[in-house]
């Protein structure tokens, strides 16, 4: 935003904040910067917090002291009126365009800007999270998206955080993330919305450290960030800096792991909180069943939403939190050809080998006996631990055995022990010579992949298979591909393991050589490191669960990783059934088979399966079921046992999650033809096809973005062919150039991997054109080599538009506005018009024309700017006959502009403040009722009433003149069409 202070005259006793008042313009050391806030010291004068707006120094932070620098405030009464002599008035128009897309959009602005213009495709519902951020709801953007698994919400966050930085409230972004989703989570921000985030894994966050001076803090070099929690949450290493930040927005995925007070997570969260002005939280399962760790979830979003974390509403945090299910009737009548239909799932029947019956008689004599027996276990939860071993591989019970003989061996008390030793011998002597000939899952588990699936030599087929066990990854991984029929390097190279032993760019690596089409990988065996945030879906729709997580919960997560929104082809699951023929043997059918079949209904009847026993936690749900299994319980006996409150322990609880896991945030809000979504349709093309977006809520005088650039090109490059090595394909749109110099440095933004793979500092490639594209990110993911598109869809926040934009912008010289000769009557100065708040962020931005009649001492002002423009003949065929009249007498009427439009801005301020005003009363009478017995509560309380007032408009408004329509000296009375000539002031206050 750049916008000066109204008049230069101050009078009587004045504080900082009336000197240089927020979103004022300054020069200091010769550089223009924009004031952030100011508050006066005893010593330096007047301490302002500035940024940076001219080019050498835009976006950069700063501290000036009046004392000791010399600050000059900008006057508009100074404006210099200078000639334009391009062509049709192209600097100027160009110029106003430009100051047009870097003034923030007002806070009051709650429609969405941006909707159309990113490369995704148009589903309200996944609108719908940034609606709420901006709705005026809550005192700040904050919320917990909590769609269930696969509808999308990375981008609801990308499509939530590219609206904020339209405001001029996303400049600073942290992304937390599992180390496992970083490169997936960065490549969509990047590759829909053109929003770069540089990735701090664990290498590049160490590499940082050794190029930044000792003891400077990481997090400032850079304005918009992505990093693991993994390495984040080490709180003594990095609590000091984080305390040293303050984020415009801050992301955090998979924030259920945020719960557990005392956990380094929640230390994590607990410090970044207080110290961004948007949060979002993102969650397909917030809630772990318990009141008073949601409300601690809740908490971080707004600490006064829940008054008794033990007892509140779904009404009372619907400000704050938004669900959808696949079945949710807005998800599902717009998700109608662009999710396939989920397949059933299948359950594969294993009979036991020989070799593994003897295990099964051993568990079921000695371990697991039937009615009236006891184990021979001292704890009764480890025999069900063994039984999943054993049902998960050989391999996987051979390390359970051993660990718990090394356990008893350690232990004082060798006779109390001496059974159970004996017993866990015995398995391991069972267990030892086990090969994979022995092993029925796995011979089942090769048909299904060769004969079912197709996976094999010369197939492009792939699959994932899940096991919860680190030692079943590792021999699968070793002996599946000799048995698929993999030779030479291609058995090396056909399958992939991950667990949560890899490291983060381990991690990563395997996650994308999956995602690439034309990658040797047919196979990913997964742990289930792999079960959330996990984007498996791009080449495969094929799951197998070697074994069955004993939760509907995790059960539904890694059927999530390939049924998810965009899935072209139906999900197919299978599950490996080992069966036993041994008298009370526990096999797969007895839990496995039935959590399938229970997981596939009410996956098919309520959206998703995690509110089936009301635990909403995999592990919870787990040891509970182990528990009703030692109990006598059947799998249906302990799911229905659990929801209903049978146990007692549980009772009530289903009413209350029923509140938040059932209605909320479902059903889509009526429409409103002036609210709405805040978009309308597409209407225009670009030169190349691709459409751009006119909405109403950004003024603008190029019919879109790709006219805009067009014409930038040639007012700041005419000689672009030859400096810039530009070629244009005028059939598809694509733009081919190498950067500039002064591109290439903001290039430095975007991820690392992207620019070496593209060798972006050395040509771009760029389009407006969404089908070519979405073609080229398609095509990168059937690259061998880079999930990365080498062609990028150009979009209001691409470095190349911001580029161009400010190219123009610094083309008009500091305080500089051009006269447009145009249809008019009599001279009409185009003024800007902004309201700030404390913070610095615009509250009311106001483009005007406006006209001074000296004879009469009238002033007269039209609050559109842009129809203005239209009406009066500005365009892109305005001739420009380079005759003015003397500039002197439009200046004399500088300061009786200014201050006809300070008037104007003044008689309506109240009106257009309301719809901030309301929401922010409305929000500190919630916060006078909100009662903490603890001095920091007390502390917080202060801190969110000085927020509050903090929001609202304050101060003289700031005034800037952008340019003056003049007659044109040769027309007569009877050229052309009627002269447009102001009549009125505006009779009431249009919509911002």
């Amino acid at each position: 935003m750049t916008a000066v202070q109204s008049s230069a005259e101050q009078s009587g006793v004045t504080t900082g904040q009336d000197q240089y008042p927020a979103g004022a313009q300054v020069v200091v050391r010769d550089e223009e910067w924009l004031v952030r806030s100011s508050m006066p010291t005893e010593d330096d004068g007047t301490r302002i917090e500035v940024v940076g707006v001219s080019e050498f120094v835009r976006d950069q932070e700063a501290v000036f002291f009046s004392g000791l620098d010399r600050i000059e405030l900008l006057d508009p009464r100074e404006t210099a009126l200078v000639m334009d002599d391009s062509p049709n008035y192209r600097r100027s128009r160009l110029f106003l365009e430009a100051v047009l897309r870097r003034t923030a959009l007002p806070q009051s602005e709650r429609r969405l800007a941006l909707a159309d213009s990113f490369l995704m495709d148009p589903l309200p519902y996944q609108r719908r999270p940034a609606e709420l951020a901006l709705s005026g709801a809550n005192l700040r953007p904050r919320l917990l998206v909590a769609d269930v698994v696969g509808l999308g919400k990375t981008l609801e966050i990308g499509l939530t955080l590219a609206e904020l930085i339209r405001r001029g409230r996303g400049e600073r972004i942290l992304v937390v993330t599992p180390q496992h989703v970083l490169e997936q989570f960065q490549h969509e921000l990047w590759t829909r919305f053109a929003i770069p985030l540089v990735r701090l894994d664990s290498v590049g966050i160490e590499r940082i450290q050794r190029e930044i001076p000792a003891g400077r803090n990481p997090f400032t070099s850079f304005k918009r960030v992505i990093v693991s929690i993994d390495t984040l949450k080490n709180t003594d290493q990095y609590q000091h800096h984080l305390e040293q930040i303050r984020w415009d927005a801050v992301v955090i995925d998979e924030s259920h792991n945020l719960i557990n007070r005392g956990s380094l997570r929640n230390q994590l969260a607990r410090t970044l909180a207080p110290r961004t002005d948007a949060l979002i939280l993102a969650s397909a399962t917030p809630h772990n069943g318990d009141a008073k760790s949601f409300a601690e979830l809740i908490g971080l979003l707004d600490p006064v939403a829940i008054r008794d974390p033990e007892s509140y509403r779904a009404a009372d945090i619907e400000h704050l939190f938004i669900r959808r299910t696949k079945i949710s009737p807005e998800v599902r009548e717009q998700m109608k050809g662009q999710w396939a239909d989920r397949g059933p799932s299948h359950s594969v029947h294993c009979p036991a080998t020989p070799a593994e019956e003897k295990i099964f008689e051993e568990l079921a004599a000695v371990w697991l006996p039937g009615e009236g027996g006891t184990s021979v276990s001292s704890v009764p939860l480890f025999p069900y631990t063994l039984l999943k071993s054993f049902l998960s591989s050989h391999a996987a019970l051979r390390a359970t055995v051993s660990a718990r003989i090394k356990t008893l061996e350690k232990k004082d008390d060798p006779q109390g022990t001496a059974a159970e030793l004996a017993a866990l011998h015995r398995l391991s002597e069972l267990a030892a010579d086990l090969t994979e000939a022995d092993s029925a899952k796995f011979a089942a588990l090769v048909r299904q992949l060769r004969e079912e699936i197709g996976v094999g030599p010369g197939s492009d087929e792939r699959v994932v298979v899940f096991s919860e066990r680190v030692q079943t990854l590792e021999w699968l991984a070793e002996f599946l591909p000799a048995a698929l029929g993999f030779k030479g390097r291609a058995a090396r190279d056909c399958v992939r393991i991950m667990h949560g032993g890899l490291s983060d760019e381990q991690q990563m690596a395997c996650v994308e050589e999956f995602g690439l089409a034309d990658t040797p990988v047919r196979v990913l065996v997964t742990g289930d490191v792999a079960s959330e945030g996990v984007n498996l879906h791009r080449q495969c729709h094929q799951l197998v669960h070697y074994d069955v997580p004993w939760s509907l919960i995790r059960i539904e997560q890694r059927n999530g990783r390939i049924d998810r929104y965009g899935q072209a082809r139906p999900p197919e699951f299978r599950a490996l059934i080992l069966t036993s023929e041994v008298e009370g043997a526990k096999d797969d059918t007895v839990v496995a088979e039935r959590l399938l079949e229970r997981e596939d209904q009410a996956h098919r009847s309520l959206g998703t399966a995690e509110a089936v026993t009301g635990l909403y936690r995999a592990e919870a749900e787990e040891k509970s079921l182990i528990q009703d299994l030692l109990r006598g319980r059947t799998v249906d006996e302990s799911l229905d046992a659990r929801r209903s409150g049978a146990d007692g322990e549980d009772a009530g609880l289903d009413d209350f999650l029923a509140d938040f896991f059932g209605p909320v945030g479902e059903e889509a809000p009526p429409a409103d033809p002036t609210e709405g979504t805040g978009s309308t349709p597409l209407s225009g093309t670009d030169s190349s096809g691709g459409r751009d977006a006119t909405s109403p809520v950004l003024p603008r005088l190029f019919d879109s973005t790709a006219h805009f650039l067009d014409d930038a090109l040639r007012e700041v490059y005419p000689d672009a062919r030859e400096r810039l090595d530009l070629d244009r394909d005028q059939q598809s749109g694509l733009l081919s150039f190498r950067p500039p110099t002064e591109l290439v440095h903001r290039l430095k933004a975007l991820p690392s991997d992207y620019l070496r793979e593209q060798r972006l500092r050395e040509r771009m490639l760029v389009t407006f054109n969404r089908r070519l594209a979405e073609h080229s990110l398609q095509r990168a993911r059937e690259s061998s080599t880079s999930s990365w598109p080498e062609i990028s869809l150009l979009t209001d926040l691409h470095p190349v538009v911001e580029w161009l934009t400010d190219k123009v912008l610094v083309g008009m010289g500091r305080q500089e506005a051009p006269m447009i000769t145009a249809n008019v009557a009599e001279p009409i100065y185009l003024v800007q018009g902004v309201y700030s708040n404390k913070l610095g962020r615009p509250t009311v931005v106001k483009w005007m024309g406006v006209t001074w009649r000296k004879a009469s001492r009238e002033g007269l002002v039209d609050d559109d700017m842009v129809s203005l423009l239209r009406r009066c003949g500005v365009g892109p065929t305005t001739a420009n006959k380079c005759r003015y009249r003397d500039p002197a007498p439009l200046r004399e009427a500088l300061p009786d502009v200014l201050d006809t439009a300070e008037a104007f801005l003044n008689t309506h301020r109240d009106a257009w403040d309301e719809p901030l005003r309301e929401p922010i009363e409305q929000y500190k009478r919630r916060l006078g009722t909100w009662r903490q017995p603890t001095l920091a509560g007390e502390r917080t309380k202060e801190r969110l009433a000085d927020l509050a007032d903090s929001l609202l408009t304050t101060g003289r408004p700031l005034l800037r003149v952008l340019a003056v329509l003049v007659p044109d000296p040769d027309r007569g009375d009877d050229d052309g069409p009627p002269l447009v000539s102001l009549t009125a002031p505006a009779a009431s206050p249009s919509r911002f």
